[in-house]
This record gives structure tokens, sequence and C-alpha cells, in this order.
């Protein structure tokens, strides 16, 4: 008998006498005494594998002589996976096996992202596609879906489904997005009113988007939960340094257009997500940023929340020195709140994890986690359609036919490159050997993919982003969260990490 290689364990601070496992495949969360843990790790024969990129920090040597639990207290850890007969082998394949069977289920239903143009009326100067409005060969790209291309694409769309399993002439829910570009310019009106009347015709459908805000006034009167359900919104902090980033081509700033923006969707019914675009220049301004949230009202709506992202370094306008990692962010957030109560209205960059956790402590019985065979859709069933009848799995890989996934023809059918979309498909934990023998990785999901490629060239590896040192802070913080009866405030349904 041994431990089982994907056990993690969580210290609790100012917390002597007890610490948390939690088992990475199992889905188990328990308390247990320093005790109990020390002999668990005791029976651990081989160290943990390290990641390829990403800050690890191992778990301090036992200390002392191990003194074993009662039978009972070992049938347990037995019985929730602590404890393990299996091989190495073998256990890495039941890892396997479930990342799989998660796979198929997560891929079953194909879930839609329209682009109604690469085209943007800010000129963010971080932005992955900053490129496609400033280099006149990229020019190409910026003219507007119109109605004949929705209708091409929705013909494709009727050959994705099929291609899915989808009963022909069933009536289908389908999950659209919109996204850019910037996707709801004033011009393009027509023709997002029309995909979602198309979408509609054949069934039912739930409408998000991300979207910088500043001509939402245009779509006010479909701003409602059965319409536009939710927004992403980005702010790069308080008035006067969000409008020296997130500007016009003119060089003006957008926040007052984007405040009001934001206040009349939340009015509208709405749910409003502030993504918070965090560098080492900005990160100063977050108390303030609160202060102005609060002093617009939008904490105190139901469908309002706001969290903290970092930006990366997407192309030469980016410094490296000014950017930081999430758990960099995390832990500078963290600080912050501790010295700032106000900052409780804004998240930091692994909320979800908190949450998910804070469920299982409230509800032992009945609470699951959330396993993560994959990072995002770009890796189930996520279609992003642009203007030409492209198709490609990540919208951060958009606007370059030699790595779309695929194409819609003139009459609909589909012209897929199936070595690029396999290449995105087959991307789970279990599809590299590092996260394949990591604790993490169906908490995880292995990273972001493009993240990945950017610094190793492979999409199949690991982005780690500090992701073990994130996840055992945030799930002791919410031990102690839900031991001590604090609610959590700061809440958010993002869209995407990136």
């Amino acid at each position: 008998m041994r431990a089982s290689s994907y056990v993690i364990y969580v210290d609790l601070p100012g917390n002597q006498d007890e610490m948390l496992l939690v088992h990475g495949y199992s889905g188990a969360y328990d308390k247990v005494s320093k005790r109990v843990a020390s002999y668990v790790r005791s029976l651990e024969l081989r160290r943990p594998p390290k990641p390829l990129y990403g800050s690890w920090i191992s778990e301090p040597a036992v200390d002392g002589a191990v003194e074993p639990p009662s039978d009972e207290a070992i049938e347990t850890l037995r019985r929730r996976g602590y404890l393990t007969d299996m091989s190495y082998e073998r256990e890495e394949e039941v890892l396997k096996i479930i990342s799989q069977k998660l796979h198929d289920l997560t891929s079953r239903q194909p879930s839609y992202i329209f682009m109604p143009t690469y085209n943007c009326n800010l000129r963010c100067s971080y932005c992955f596609q900053n490129h496609m409005r400033t280099n006149p060969a990229f020019q190409h790209l910026l003219r507007g879906m119109t109605v004949e291309s929705v209708e091409r694409i929705y013909k494709g769309i009727a050959n994705i489904e099929a291609a899915h399993g989808a009963e022909p002439g069933a009536a289908i829910h389908r999950n659209i997005g919109f996204f850019g570009g910037e996707p709801f310019l004033a011009v393009n009106r027509p023709v997002v009113d029309h995909i979602m009347r198309k979408a509609l015709e054949s069934g039912t459908a739930t409408f998000w988007a991300v979207s910088n805000a500043t001509e939402l006034e245009a779509y006010e009167d479909i701003l409602t939960s059965d319409k536009i359900s939710s927004i992403q919104v980005t702010l790069d902090g308080p008035a006067q340094e969000h409008d020296k980033r997130r500007i016009y081509a003119d060089g003006s700033g957008s926040f007052e257009k984007i405040s009001r923006n934001i206040t009349m969707a939340l009015d509208r019914g709405t749910r409003i997500d502030i993504r918070l675009n965090i560098d080492r220049n900005n990160i100063s301004q977050l108390p303030e940023l609160a202060g102005t949230i609060r002093r617009n009202g939008w904490d105190k709506y139901s469908n309002f929340g706001v969290y903290t992202a970092p930006i990366r370094k997407a192309n030469e306008n980016v410094a490296q020195a000014e950017v930081m990692d999430s758990w960099e962010l995390d832990k500078a957030v963290a600080a912050m709140q501790q010295e700032h109560p106000i900052m409780e209205l804004i998240a930091q960059p692994d909320d979800g994890i908190k949450r998910q956790a804070r469920r299982i402590f409230k509800d032992p019985e009945h609470g699951i986690p959330m396993l993560r065979e994959s990072f995002c859709s770009a890796h189930t069933g996520m279609y992003i359609f642009d203007h030409f009848g492209d198709i490609y799995a990540c919208w951060e890989r958009t606007g370059d036919p030699s790595i779309r996934v695929g194409h819609i023809k003139e009459d609909g059918t589909l012209d897929m490159n199936l070595p690029i979309l396999q290449t995105w498909r087959t991307r789970t934990v279990t599809s590299n050997p590092v996260c394949g023998k990591c604790r993490y990785a169906l908490h995880c999901g292995g990273g972001c993919a493009v993240l990945a490629q950017r610094k190793t060239g492979e999409l199949h590896m690991n982005y780690c982003d500090g992701f073990s040192s994130r996840f055992r802070a945030n799930v002791a913080e919410a031990y102690l969260d839900h031991i001590a009866g604090r609610a959590m405030v700061a809440r958010s349904d993002r869209l995407c990490d990136q």
C-alpha cells in the first residue's frame, strides 16, 4: 500500500494540528490531523513530478517518527482514494480513463461564437489583435459580417450539429457568444439581430458577449436576461488610468461612456462581469477603482461581478518586466483585501477555486468538485465563425486561415482541417506526460494552450502559472472563511481566463 500520486496537502494558516487532504481525481476533500497527513505522506514512494513551467513548492520532508492511525482511519483513507494498492502505471491509467470520460461528456454539445467583425473602435496597446488595426496588411479583415454570411454559417452549423449526433429537425438549445474585434459596434446591430433570430427559429438559445461596452446603448432593448443575458466588460483601473490604456483611435478615453453603459445594462437585467486587466503599473489603483464601483452602486446589483486578470505579453507593446503571473496577482490582491476592506468587492484571479471549495465545505454530502479534463471549450466543442466563413477553435487564434480548423463553403458544406481540429480537440490533461502525472491535473485542466504554446512552442504542453500554490492558498482560505461564517462577497461568472 502506498500514498496515491494524486494527493494534495493543504496547510491551514494558524492551525498547527490539522490540515486538509484533497484528492486529485476522486474529488475528496477531508480535514485530518497532522499525524494522519504525515502518515499518508510517509507512504509516498517517489517524489512528485515537477512541471516544466511554473512555480513548484515541494512539501517539506516528514519530520520525526510516523505513527499509523487506527485500522478504521486507514480504511477510510483507502476508500477516499488517499491510499492505494495500484501501481503508478495503473493509477495514471485510471486518471486517463476519467479524463477521457469527462472529455466525451463535455464534447457532446457544440457551442458557438460569432465574430461580426475583427474591427474595433478602441486601440488598446496590449491587445493580441493590435496588428489587425495597425498593420495595413490586415486591413482586409476589418470588414463586417453580412446577413448573407450569417445564412451561410447557419447552414454550416446544421452540418456541425449533425456531426455531433443531433437529430434532423430536432429543436436545439444553442449557446451563442459574440466576440470581435468589438462585436457590439452600433453598425453591427442588424447582423447581431439576424444571428439571434436565426438561432431562435429552430430552438432556444443563450446569448452572451465579450464587449468593450462603448456602443452598448445601440443594443439597449435586447439587454435582458432572456436575450443578451451576460456580457464581459474590461476596465483597466479608475478613470484616469483606464483612459490612458483603453483609448479611441484619436487618443481620447472611454471610461465615462463604458460606465454609463454598464449601469444601463445592469438596470436592464443583463449580467455584467467586469474583467480588470492588471499589471505592475496599475495594480496599486485597485482600491480606488473599488471605490468607484461602490459610488456607482454596481455592487448592489445581483447581476454584477468583478474580477482581476493578469495582462499577458501578447505583443511587443507589452514589457515582460511589467506583467505578473496569476500567483503573483493572487497574492497581491489577497494582501490588498486585508489592508483595504473595500477590496472585498473585487475577486482574486482564482475566486472560482474558492467558491467551489466553499460549496463542498458547506454541503459535504452533495458538494461535488467540478473536475476539468481540459482548460476551456477550445478543446471540446467550441466553434468560432468569422465573416469569411472560417472556423476557429480559440478566439486568440483567429484571423489566420492557415490555422483555422475548418471553412464553411457557400452552400454550407464543411471543409474541415482535421489535423488542426484534432490538435485542439484532443488536448486534455493526459495528452502530455507532465499533466498526466500531476496531482493538480483535474483541478487545473492543463492551463491555457495558447500560453503553453507561447512559452514552449507546443500546444500539448502544460501551462502551470503557479497553479499548485494558488490552489492550496485558495482552498485554505475557503475553509477558514467557512468555519468563520464569512460570506463570499466578490462573485464572477467569467467567460474566459485570457
